[in-house]
């Protein structure tokens, strides 16, 4: 795994596993991640997942402290890295509304990360400014997790997407992958089309004009060479897709809410839409949905959304266990 923000290893407790390469590491970028970092990663959540499935949990992290801090606000991504650090035998200290924290007195954000580190092993950080999970490993001397930074990454998503393909379909390579929705704005989709990269995939992004993959995603995109189409048609894509992966429109990036009432609805993926679909495929979407699926698909068996919900855990609990040295 490439360095993190400060180029160097971070320490964070003894005897820790050197040879996987992530002890004491920032996970910051997918950029970090090479095709040999994520088959390592995915076989540790096998394992997680395993473990979790015979025996509920483990004192893998006993005596490690996590700091869970989220400047906007989460369900699945917090809930999911509280449940990893206790099931892996560690405890939480949850900050999960800034408001409350002295944040509303001024505080910066490395000051805050300074103190947070004089208690936990590693601080997991979601902030609506692009770049913050960097500037906190600047000042940071524990790991530092990107749990999202504004419109920029969210490198764990995009690690649990993958693994999800992957436990889906058997394998990544070779397929057809289709992401729909906001591409402008959507951190998940910016980091799965660069993690992507690693494989031999072709991808579709399909949007309207005002929700197109920022220029400087789609040119590392094609700069690592990937056959890569864009449409503002999901019907043009829906019959050859492996991996069907919608996101919202999200509301909140928007300054301008008559642009968003525009294009909240411009897809919606129905029963009727499915009938074209491949038998073996997936539909994936990194929640909350707002309408851009129909509750009525949640029974297809094509539906991965809430398995890919379930498996994020198994990949935070592997991505704690090899940064704090224990995988």
């Amino acid at each position: 795994m490439e360095n993190n923000a400060t180029g160097g290893i971070k320490t964070v407790g003894l005897a820790p596993n050197l040879a996987s390469g992530f002890y004491g590491q920032d996970v910051i970028s997918v950029n970090q991640f090479s095709r040999d970092n994520l088959t390592y990663i995915f076989g540790v959540a096998d394992e997680m997942r395993a473990i979790v499935r015979r025996v509920g949990s483990t004192d893998l992290l006993k005596g490690h402290v996590l700091a869970c801090v989220f400047y906007e606000p989460s369900t699945r991504t917090s809930s999911s890295f509280i449940a990893a650090m206790s099931r892996l035998g560690g405890t939480v200290i949850p900050i999960n509304e800034v408001r409350y924290s002295s944040v509303t007195k001024g505080e910066s954000l490395p000051d805050t990360i300074r103190t947070l580190e004089s208690y936990a092993d590693v601080i997991v950080l979601r902030h609506p400014e692009m770049g913050a999970s960097e500037v906190a490993a600047e000042y940071a001397r524990k790991p530092i997790i990107n749990a999202g930074d504004g419109v920029g990454e969210h490198p764990t998503q995009a690690l649990l997407d993958l693994y999800t393909i992957r436990s889906e379909l058997g394998g990544i390579d070779g397929l057809h992958v289709a992401m729909v929705g906001d591409l402008r704005y959507g951190r998940t989709v910016h980091s799965l089309s660069r993690l992507l990269c690693r494989y031999d995939v072709r991808m579709t992004f399909v949007s309207p004009e005002i929700l197109r993959l920022p220029l400087d995603v789609m040119n590392e995109v094609k700069g690592q060479g990937k056959a890569v189409n864009e449409t503002y048609d999901v019907h043009e894509v829906i019959s050859d897709a492996d991996v069907l992966y919608v996101t919202r429109v999200q509301r909140e990036r928007f300054a301008d809410q008559a642009q968003y009432e525009e294009v909240k609805d411009f897809y919606v993926i129905t029963p009727e839409l499915m009938e074209n679909a491949k038998e073996k495929m997936v539909i994936m979407h990194p929640l909350p949905r707002v309408g851009e699926i129909s509750y009525a698909i949640d029974d297809d068996p094509r539906a991965a959304y809430f398995r890919q919900m379930e498996i994020g855990m198994y990949i935070r609990m592997a991505l704690l266990a090899a940064v704090l040295g224990k995988a």
